[in-house]
């Protein structure tokens, strides 16, 4: 099933998904990009998005101070 889900920004596409698949890594899941995210569990999809979520929230708090 294709992700329908669209960025808040346009044309930030490419840059989430590099986020995405640098954090996947960072989190101990190679080659993210290519395989069946329905093989992993919900544990290792949410330690995607919320390890991702985090590295948003503190790019926009350093950008926020000034």
């Amino acid at each position: 099933m294709p992700n329908t889900n669209k960025p808040a920004v346009e044309g930030s596409e490419n840059a989430l998904d590099k986020l995405k698949f640098e954090t996947a890594n960072e989190v101990g899941i190679p080659n993210y990009a290519n395989i069946d995210k329905g093989n992993l569990t919900a544990r290792e999809n949410g330690k995607v998005g919320g390890n991702m979520t985090k590295k948003l929230i503190q790019y926009a708090e350093e950008h926020l101070k000034g």
